[in-house]
């Protein structure tokens, strides 16, 4: 085993035996094994869109395979196990679709070489193990080549995620599913230190696309997010935890439930859905009980009804409300009942979660107020002229972009001292749960712009990006890095770094990232993103406060 996929990593260079997520070493090699023929799929999967229409069976596959072996998500390793049967016989139907098309181009057979992902074919699932040990992260010796690797594949994850999102409400985009398969694919090859770079800022722009399509996905199906406040205090009535990100099974959830007399509660990532109309329409929607991911295990404790876990961000289960918890979509986890997807045209049954939930207590009230947010792009854009304004009366003097990840090291404590520390004229733009590091303090508002704005989930950083955009404009500058806008990022994983490659497909420079700089980043790698944009570690909160309000 070795995995440095997420910010946690052991002593920030790479897990060996166990996961700092808990992830054990079996589930993180049968990851890698499927990784390795994700790459064989996406090998024939390039040809054969060079040569015809692309491959959208091999596209989808390859995405949604990706999407579970994301820090926090599947901890199953049957799912593993039956991922990579099914991946070997699709590599073997891309593999035929290409050389069909070969044939009717070239009017020859391909004889070409082709990397071992390509064509590795075991007899049993006892090989399986041993290939498992050859094809990991360490494969690839060099250690800067490895960088340039992991740092698109990592990238590619987050992608394929976010692209997964968008096409459960019904929008898909053939050339997000080809770059995912081509980037994947140059990871086979030896090309040249350009070559990889070059492709990494590819994957940043082919972010910013599937973040753009994946926010048209949610406001066609529920409006664009409006102010709101959502309560975090409790009801009396039994309840419903979701968490998670997926808009479609909340909505389901609350059909569903309607009329039952059980109200349905929001938690972490997806404590954004209380500022969707479609969704905020459900009276027995009442808001949201606790905080980011990492503390599930104490919060779904007390919540006393059933849990239901709609995408990543899962924890090892420790404590009882193991039986009250579900999972759907790509989330898994050994022993816990799984909600099945959808048939075409259908809908999820949360018939079981629902009976359940009439039978167990209300939520122990753990905590009383309001949380403030719905300030996606839409709606803070309606507020352009009375933002400008503020600027350019001195009253805003500068916003902090403080989006990412949450997580549990102490020194994310940084965060909430950042927040605390920035004067009076500053504001903050969030989106992801990093929010939780002080979304719940009393910062105040200048002239009623709250300091603390939230666009939502992690993927509606893309909201940012518009409002940045917007305001460049708004302020006839040439460069974004003009305007009065610092970034202080949080990361944790492979979501936050694909929405950092957007960021520097963007141009945008002297972006902060903490607690750590990722360990898959050599000190090469590292040395040519501060070259080109200026990437700085953190410091400490007094340090870069006052940097951030000089612009530096």
């Amino acid at each position: 085993m070795f995995c440095f996929q997420c910010q946690e990593t052991a002593k920030n260079a790479g897990c060996t035996k166990r996961g700092v997520c808990g992830k054990p070493e079996e589930t993180a090699d049968l990851q890698d094994l499927l990784r390795y023929v994700l790459k064989g799929i996406s090998i024939y999967g390039e040809k054969a869109g060079e040569l015809g229409p692309p491959d959208r069976e091999a596209g989808r596959f390859v995405a949604k395979s990706f999407f579970a072996t994301i820090t926090n998500t599947n901890w199953d390793d049957r799912w593993f196990l039956g991922a990579v049967e099914e991946g070997l016989e699709l590599r073997g139907r891309t593999r035929e679709r290409f050389l069909v098309a070969y044939q009717e181009k070239e009017g020859s057979e391909f004889s070409g070489d082709l990397h071992d992902s390509a064509v590795w074919q075991p007899d049993s699932e006892a090989e399986f193990a041993d290939k498992a040990k050859e094809v990991g992260v360490l494969a690839t010796e060099n250690e800067d080549v490895r960088s340039l690797r992991e740092l698109l594949i990592i990238g590619l994850k987050g992608i394929s995620a976010y692209a997964d999102h968008a096409a459960i409400l019904g929008f898909e985009n053939d050339d997000i599913y080809s770059f995912i398969m081509e980037a994947l694919a140059s990871t086979t090859r030896d090309l040249s230190t350009d070559e990889m770079v070059g492709m990494v800022l590819k994957a940043g722009e082919v972010a910013v696309d599937t973040l753009a399509l994946l926010d048209e996905a949610n406001t066609s199906a529920y409006g664009n997010p409006e102010i709101s406040e959502v309560d975090i205090g409790v009801r009396g009535n039994p309840g419903i935890l979701i968490s998670g990100h997926d808009l479609k099974d909340m909505e389901e959830l609350l059909r569903q439930t309607e009329g039952t007399g059980v109200d349905v509660y929001t938690h972490g990532e997806m404590l954004p859905a209380n500022y969707y109309p479609a969704l905020k329409k459900y009276e027995h929607l009442v808001g949201n009980y606790g905080g980011s991911w990492w503390h599930q295990g104490k919060e779904f404790d007390s919540f006393n009804g059933p849990i239901l876990l709609t995408t990543n961000c899962l924890i090892p289960i420790k404590g009882p409300y193991g039986n009250r918890l579900f999972t759907t979509g790509m989330v898994g986890y050994p022993g816990v009942t799984h909600i099945p997807d959808r048939a075409e045209g259908g809908k999820k049954d949360y018939s079981e979660i629902i009976e359940l939930a009439k039978k167990c207590k209300p939520p122990t009230e753990i905590e009383t107020g309001k949380i403030v947010g719905g300030f996606a792009h839409n709606q803070v854009l309606a507020l352009a002229d009375k933002v400008v304004d503020a600027v350019k009366s001195g009253a805003i003097k500068r916003f902090v972009v403080m989006a990412g990840c949450d997580g549990r090291q102490k020194s994310r404590a940084y965060y909430t001292e950042v927040a605390e520390s920035l004067p009076p004229d500053a504001v903050i733009l969030t989106a992801g749960c990093a929010k939780y590091r002080y979304n719940k303090l009393d910062l105040g508002d200048i002239d009623g712009i709250p300091r603390v704005l939230d666009a939502g989930q992690c993927n509606d950083c893309y909201s940012l990006v518009v409002i940045a955009l917007k305001l460049k404009e708004a302020f006839g500058l040439d460069d974004i890095n003009d305007l009065p806008i610092s970034y202080d990022i949080a990361w944790y994983k492979q979501k936050a770094v694909a929405v950092l490659l957007a960021l520097l497909h963007l141009g945008v420079k002297g972006i902060r990232l903490g607690p750590t700089l990722p360990a898959f980043l050599s000190e090469n790698v590292v040395a040519v993103l501060v070259e080109n944009f200026d990437i700085k570690p953190i410091v400490d909160a007094a340090t870069d406060v006052a940097a951030i309000m000089e612009g530096e």
